[in-house]
């Protein structure tokens, strides 16, 4: 197997010819692993099954030690969430055999999407967080090819950590990108002009949001002539910060020009990381005051940062709906989406970093872990969603493909198997065959299956959606009023972005019922709604308040005669749950009566449920 290359060391003195040099063997590490992608992957298997052998989980439905790819799709079931839930639970509880690898489970890596309104637990192994380094190492060199100079200047990146928990067992909870930006692969990174960054590292692990956000943007201003590449992870959280430096550039100036930090900035550590970089510069202060109190912020991001080169942000997937907002601010800068991962795994690189959004593709790297692909069809244009069965016939088990099998134009539901102890697990992310990197296919991601609304990092399905509308909805009969028909859309044309619903009512006297009772109704839906919407509400200030908007009767006749002039057949034309299409917001929003808000923040703990009950 092509060994992975090493990174820069400590002893590196980061020099012209040392860059060049370690550039070069990441380029000929991704040439090797896609040219051999084939007997990579078949390699890679073998390994986890061989290292695996003893695990309850495979001996279960007997795979007898064996390695090779047919005795493995022959026995080992396809599965989702909630067929590994029962093991899952009983790591989190403490049961330290091992059911799912051989490996000690580190801790859990909680995913954005959620299983009965609580964030998935996904089980990782302390080597996982050498194979995360390893993806992340690929990103600047292949980036180098396109943007010279990159080594010669700071990413302002704004990168946050986010609550934790421990499970009954033990275990720490926490996101992945936490669990990253909390281990020594981070904190000890080596020396490398690659990951020099604006922000200390005490400022992305300080948990209060506002005292990091506040903190690495004044870090980011005072460097400002440094700054070759900014951003975050997701566009939305590029665009937050953005907003919170229009709320708040004057007290930013005024540290800058002071060379002290603000008062409400009240963690020790945070306050000694920043007070080694921040001097008093009254002429620095002059000009981000001049910039900031200009009537237009458009190319805020150029004019205050004119070196800056490029955005590094996700901005497939949902996160599109963003780059209007990222063009404005930054005089349409070159939108790099660098990498594709995900709690269960870290997938994959985009090689052509420069192309415009609607054509990123990514490469999936074959050795982070062994990849199938089931064929899906898209079900619904109108609303693009995707839906599929959670359990697969014999037929549809055998229609899953190997990664270099899959077919130019055709849509795959991503399935993995990682060296952390999932095995064949669907992740359910929906990815089109693009082209081909030597022989590793390059892949479109579509969206995640079944997701209906999404503003940040959360992701509501349709049969949540249902279940908090009904008991919102229930509310309205003491009234003599009911529910005809409804749909939502995620509005993002504020930051931060809400969650629309649209509500056809059957209503015996509209004056008998008051505006607040429309606003407990969108308290109740936000109360229903899974823990990493409540989150975004409650935690992180990403998600703005729910909104209800109630029509005209009549409204929901108008959408299906609309759909059935756009070509939809009338004996299956459904009302659907979630619209994203231009036209059919607008033949809703001309039909709006009246529109209410959520009063308050639903409530959020850090969590489990079931573990606050226990504790």
């Amino acid at each position: 197997m092509p060994e992975a290359p090493k990174i820069l060391s400590d002893s590196a003195d980061c020099i012209d010819g040392i860059v060049v040099e370690n550039n070069n063997k990441v380029l000929k590490f991704i040439e090797d692993v896609t040219a051999d992608a084939d007997e990579v992957q078949r390699r890679v298997l073998s390994q986890i099954l061989s290292r695996s052998a003893n695990v309850e989980y495979l001996q279960r439905y007997g795979l007898n030690g064996c390695t090779d790819r047919e005795t493995f799709k022959k026995v080992i079931p396809v599965v989702t969430y909630e067929d590994l839930k029962p093991d899952i639970e009983r790591i989190a509880n403490g049961d330290t055999s091992p059911i799912l690898c051989s490996q000690p489970i580190s801790e859990f890596l909680t995913s954005s999407g959620t299983s009965a309104g609580e964030r998935k637990l996904m089980p990782t192994i302390e080597e996982e967080l050498g194979r995360r380094s390893l993806l992340y190492s690929l990103l600047m060199p292949v980036m180098s090819q396109f943007l010279p100079g990159l080594d010669k200047g700071k990413g302002m990146y704004f990168l946050f950590v986010k609550s934790e928990a421990k499970t009954p067992g033990g275990l720490v909870a926490r996101p992945v990108l936490t669990s990253y930006y909390k281990s020594s692969h981070f904190k000890n990174r080596p020396n490398d002009p690659y990951t020099n960054y604006t922000s200390p590292k005490e400022t992305i692990l300080c948990l209060d949001s506002y005292q990091s956000m506040y903190s690495q943007l004044l870090c980011g201003l005072f460097q400002n002539e440094d700054v070759v590449r900014v951003g975050a992870v997701f566009a939305s959280g590029f665009i937050r910060a953005i907003q919170f430096l229009e709320k708040h550039w004057s007290l930013l100036c005024k540290d800058i020009r002071t060379g002290t930090i603000d008062s409400k900035i009240t963690d020790p550590s945070v306050r000694e990381a920043v007070m080694k970089i921040l001097k008093p510069n009254p002429k620095l202060a002059d000009f981000v005051e001049a910039e900031c109190s200009k009537g237009s912020w458009k190319g805020i991001i150029t004019r205050l940062w004119p070196e800056t080169k490029y955005i590094d942000v996700i901005v497939t997937g949902t996160m599109s709906q963003y780059i209007p907002a990222l063009d404005y601010y930054s005089n349409a800068l070159p939108l790099v989406c660098t990498m594709y991962a995900s709690s269960e795994c870290y997938f994959g690189i985009n090689l052509n970093p420069l192309c415009s959004p609607s054509e990123v593709s990514y490469t999936l790297i074959p050795n982070m872990a062994y990849f199938e692909f089931l064929p899906v069809t898209r079900k619904d244009e109108l609303t693009g969603s995707i839906s599929g069965p959670t359990a697969l016939n014999d037929k549809e088990k055998q229609q899953l493909v190997d990664l270099v099998h899959v077919k130019l134009g055709q849509d795959y539901e991503l399935v993995v198997t990682t060296y952390a102890g999932l095995y064949r697990y669907r992740v359910g992310d929906i990815l089109r065959v693009s082209g081909f990197k030597n022989k590793a296919p390059q892949f479109n991601f579509i969206c995640r299956k079944n997701v209906a609304l999404s503003i940040d990092s959360d992701k509501t399905d349709e049969v949540e959606l249902q279940n908090a509308v009904k008991t919102a909805a229930n509310q309205l009969l003491q009234y003599e009023a009911s529910l005809v028909e409804y749909t939502s859309y995620a509005d993002t044309s504020a930051i931060p972005g809400h969650y629309v619903l649209f509500w056809e009512l059957s209503v015996k006297d509209s004056t008998l019922i008051a505006p607040s009772v429309f606003e407990d109704c969108c308290f109740t839906v936000e109360e229903s709604l899974n823990s990493v919407y409540r989150q975004g509400r409650v935690c992180d200030k990403s998600i703005g308040p729910l909104e209800i908007r109630v029509v005209e009767n009549g409204t929901f006749d108008m959408l299906m005669d609309f759909a059935l002039s756009q070509g939809s057949s009338i004996n299956q034309y459904k009302t659907p749950r979630c619209v994203k299409y231009a036209p059919i917001i607008e033949l809703l929003s001309s039909r709006v009566i009246s529109s209410y808000f959520s009063p308050k923040c639903p409530r959020w703990t850090a969590g489990h449920k079931q573990w606050c009950t226990q504790n």
